[in-house]
């Protein structure tokens, strides 16, 4: 079975950091494109960065280049989020997502997501 946890959200004061991470299961690592999206209520779900798990290459979306960096463990199947200067607009339920990169079988999982506040 297919898991996908993302941990490490909480409330934190603005210009504050976090730290988020994703364990994944159930699936071979090194084959998924893993990204973090975000979503605020009455918004858009938003891409906010994608790491490729063998190159390591990054994309960012602009709204969070420099205080944000993606990375993974792969060892531990796991990809990061490391978030610093934090502003209130950045409260959201952050999401995992792994997306296969392979094009015969094209498909993605999902976490449930992690809360994440950013307020005085």
């Amino acid at each position: 079975q297919v898991h996908l946890v993302e941990s490490g959200g909480v409330l934190v004061q603005p210009g504050g950091s976090l730290r988020l991470s994703c364990a994944s299961s159930g699936f071979t690592f090194s084959n998924y494109a893993m990204t973090w999206y975000r979503q605020s209520p009455g918004k858009e779900r938003e891409f906010i960065a994608t790491i490729h798990p063998t190159s390591l290459d990054t994309n960012y979306a602009d709204s969070v280049k420099g205080p944000f960096t993606i990375s993974i463990d792969k060892a531990k199947s796991t990809v990061n989020l490391q978030m610093n200067s934090l502003k209130p607009e950045d409260t959201a339920v952050y999401y995992c997502n792994g997306t296969s990169l392979l094009r015969t079988t094209p498909h993605a999982y999902w976490g449930q997501g992690t809360q994440v506040n950013v307020s005085s």
